[in-house]
């Protein structure tokens, strides 16, 4: 066995006097257990984890670099494309970080109206988590069940924006268009039995001998170190660290709604599934809080500039076609100046930060994604754990690749 193990891109040196007894092995990169084009490089002592190394890169798209070709209106559909299980959430956070540069400021309807999208998202995201995880584990069933009402998001979203994943709904300045006539009674319809199927979820896994035993006490993660991390999102909180920026840093009107924070200090898999399980649950009082309370009047701020303005201010379609032309084709300037905005998002933080040079295209954008800086506390929660416990602690933490790898 040499001494370094690796492509030209990543050599990994094997630990001093171990070359006979240790062995390294690839896990990735393939979507089956590392959840995108991850490769995770483990150095591995029969069968006890000594140190791994993550490899990302696979999945590159130079987002960040494309925004500055784009005018800000056409940097909306890249959002969805970063982290693409929080498209609406993307949306959302790039869309108030370009609206603190205009100090455009948005009709309560729409504010509401992004909450209850934003909460919508963080379920369709917990969803694919606990389905896939579950089945990392083994458990197959509960893919199949919470694939079931994932659909029903993704029905209600195509019925929004005209698409499932990628919608570009959120838009500077407030969404493309009002929400179908139906809308809102779909989303009560959902809502209202929703928490069953928590439930039923609930009922497959907690109790369930042999997921618990794959999850209590594997890949501890104590709050200093979740901190020095740089974790965020249901990771950081279930290990004892109590901060959601929907209640410390409201955006968005988020603090005229009332839910719970659930935290954990136990800091293991099964604290970060429990966390997110009651996460669904205050998702659902939040959305419930929206529909209840929706205001009336517009969606949109009155920015003939950067929107088309509503019907009774255009006297023509032809006149409307003509505006709406000129946006898409020449965009709008946004003042001088740099911003940063940050939304918490399924996975954890998510920050955009904007820089203006006065011009209709940005000069910088660059985006800030909580799956990059958790995969650094990896090999701490994975360290002096079995080779198998590596597969758990990753769909633990709910990494998205396209957002690693932006």
């Amino acid at each position: 066995m040499t001494e370094t193990i690796g492509t030209p891109i990543l050599e990994v040196p094997v630990a001093e006097g171990a070359k006979d007894q240790h062995m390294v092995l690839n896990m990735g990169p393939q979507h089956p257990s590392t959840h995108g084009v991850l490769r995770l490089v483990l150095e591995i002592d029969g069968e006890i984890v000594v140190r791994i190394y993550p490899e990302i890169g696979y999945l590159h798209t130079g987002i960040e670099k494309t925004c500055e070709a784009k005018f800000y209106q056409q940097v909306v559909p890249l959002t969805d494309r970063v982290d693409y299980l929080n498209p609406m959430a993307n949306n959302l956070c790039y869309a108030l970080a370009v609206e603190k540069l205009l100090s455009l400021e948005i009709p309560e309807k729409g504010q509401w109206l992004r909450v209850l999208l934003a909460e919508l998202t963080r379920l369709n995201s917990h969803l694919i988590w606990l389905g896939t995880h579950a089945m990392d584990i083994g458990a197959l069933t509960v893919f199949l069940y919470t694939f079931r009402e994932r659909e029903e998001i993704l029905r209600m979203f195509e019925a929004l924006a005209g698409q499932r994943m990628m919608t570009s709904y959120i838009r500077i300045g407030g969404v493309s268009m009002e929400p179908p006539l139906d809308f809102f009674a779909r989303v009560q319809a959902f809502i209202k039995t929703f928490p069953e199927k928590i439930d039923e979820y609930s009922n497959l896994l907690t109790g369930n001998p042999i997921f618990r035993n794959r999850l209590k006490g594997v890949g501890y993660l104590s709050a200093d170190d979740a901190v020095a991390f740089g974790v965020t999102g249901p990771p950081l909180r279930a290990s004892g660290v109590d901060f959601d920026l929907r209640r410390d840093m409201p955006y968005s009107g988020y603090e005229k709604f009332q839910f719970k924070v659930p935290t954990s200090t136990v800091g293991d898999c099964w604290a970060r599934y429990e966390v997110r399980l009651v996460e669904m649950r205050e998702s659902v009082k939040i959305i419930q809080q929206a529909l209840d309370g929706m205001p009336e009047g517009a969606v949109n701020a009155d920015a003939p500039k950067i929107l088309l303005p509503d019907r009774e201010k255009m006297k023509t379609q032809m006149e409307a076609l003509i505006h709406h032309f000129k946006i898409v084709t020449e965009g709008f300037a946004v003042p001088a100046g740099e911003v940063y905005q940050a939304i918490e998002s399924g996975h954890g933080q998510v920050g955009y930060y904007v820089v203006s040079d006065g011009t209709a295209k940005p000069y910088r954008v660059h985006m800030r994604y909580p799956g990059f800086t958790t995969l650094q506390a990896l090999e701490t929660m994975c360290k002096g754990r079995m080779l198998a416990d590596v597969v758990a602690v990753v769909g633990s933490i709910d990494i998205v690749l396209g957002e690693i790898d932006r």
